[in-house]
């Protein structure tokens, strides 16, 4: 079961959080002030922790830095009443994953954990993409330590599943700005109506629900590296604000004539060439330049088979229970060679990691693949009838191609031959269960 650490002086907020998280499936440990949340953490240490800022004796803030200085990979969100941009600038310096101003509506909430923890498992793998010797990895490596050493905006164009955000991140590391923040953005994880609040901030007043000024990723990244996951899902009238902010690296809060300037540089990635995006008239040719600097593209795993041994058995040992080692078998390890793998680098890691846990052996071979993959669902044939609405039907269609990708939004994306903005439109307008396992990439 999932177990976040959730500190709020107020009462009312602990409820309302307490019930809304146990519903979704987690396990919630409460604390009412900054003291009594450290005394728990430091006995339990916890993957999540959500707090309040203004708490009485130790607040938000220091609660954060012994958390971070307890466990460095735990993940803290912060909660704040009276938004502040150099509190939550310094908020997110200071090692928060996001910071957001109440009243926070459960859904951003429950959005900025999803990202959050995805960030945190992706960095306690890190090691995964220095492993392998293929040639066209290597060369993609070399070139992404070549365009550390620059200051220049990077492009990275690959497959889902690759490791764009943990080459994005071992840039970060390499760089001059690896002192600074690393701040990350999923273009088509928000509506569109929020993405310019979310990428450039805004002031008090600018719409409704705004009650405190709030930084935006450009301004919370100065100083450090801004990554633009999934650039290519960029609504195109936001487009021409993100050109002069690359160009100026200058822009102005949402509500706001007053121009902010950050240092920063910018990574972007794609799952799908934005060549074709410019074509197409979905995406503006001198962003598209503007980005595209420096190009990066990594391989594919069908592309780099003679590393798909050496990932799984770096798999098999990341994942494998403490104190019991799990081997792969010779065999098993041929016929991982032989896959495809169209989820590349996570979808292995996802497999080993179920072969791994439903082992009851020190060698796991070739009947892993008979109880490791998840079970085929059986299939399900809409009856389409005369009469049937095209909501209906669009609604049935949706739902079938979720389930054939096992919740891989952009896969279904793909298959459906639509946008990954529009997927996620498409789940929340017919009001489709929220799953964990619906995914971004």
């Amino acid at each position: 079961m999932k177990r976040l650490l959730l500190a709020d002086d107020d009462a009312g907020m602990r409820a309302a959080l307490d019930e809304r998280f146990r519903r979704r499936g987690w396990q919630v440990d409460l604390a009412v002030n900054g003291m009594d949340a450290l005394n728990q953490f430091r006995r339990v240490l916890h993957p999540l922790v959500i707090t309040d800022i203004r708490m009485p004796g130790r607040d938000g803030f220091d609660l954060m830095r012994e958390v971070r200085t307890v466990s460095p990979h735990t993940a803290v969100i912060l909660l704040t009443a009276y938004g502040c941009v150099p509190d939550a600038v310094q908020a997110i310096r200071d090692g928060a994953c996001d910071y957001l101003v109440k009243p926070v509506s459960f859904e951003k909430l429950e959005l900025a954990v999803e990202q959050v923890l995805r960030r945190a498992q992706q960095g306690s793998q890190q090691t995964e993409i220095l492993v392998g010797h293929a040639p066209a990895w290597q060369q993609a490596l070399e070139r992404a330590r070549r365009a550390a050493e620059t200051d220049a905006d990077i492009l990275i164009e690959a497959e889902s599943g690759t490791g764009k955000e943990l080459i994005a991140r071992m840039i970060h590391r390499l760089s001059r700005r690896s002192a600074g923040p690393f701040v990350a953005l999923n273009c088509a994880a928000l509506p569109e109506a929020l993405l310019e609040s979310e990428l450039f901030g805004h002031a008090r007043g600018a719409f409704t629900g705004a009650d405190g000024a709030k930084p935006g990723k450009f301004e919370m990244a100065s100083g450090g590296t801004l990554l633009l996951d999934e650039v290519g899902e960029m609504p195109l009238p936001l487009q021409p604000k993100l050109l002069r902010a690359l160009q100026e690296r200058e822009f102005d809060r949402l509500g706001s004539n007053q121009s902010v300037r950050v240092d920063i540089r910018i990574i972007a990635t794609t799952n799908r060439p934005l060549e074709e995006a410019v074509r197409d008239g979905r995406f503006r040719s001198d962003l598209y330049y503007r980005l595209n600097v420096i190009p990066l593209s990594l391989p594919p795993l069908r592309e780099r088979r003679e590393d798909i041994a050496e990932l799984a058995e770096h798999f098999a040992s990341l994942y494998s229970r403490s104190g019991a080692p799990v081997r792969l078998s010779p065999e098993l390890l041929a016929r991982l060679a032989e896959h495809t793998w169209p989820g590349n680098v996570r979808e292995l890691a996802n497999f080993v990691r179920r072969a791994v846990a439903l082992s009851q052996r020190e060698e796991i071979g070739l009947e892993a693949f008979d109880h490791a993959k998840a079970p085929p669902r059986s299939p399900r044939f809409p009856e389409w009838k005369p009469g049937l609405s095209l909501e209906e039907m669009e609604k049935q269609l949706l739902t079938m191609t979720l389930d054939a990708t096992h919740g891989n939004r952009s896969r279904a994306a793909e298959m459906l031959g639509v946008s990954l903005r529009t997927v996620r439109n498409k789940i929340r307008e017919h009001g489709l269960p929220p799953r964990s396992d619906y995914v971004h990439d």
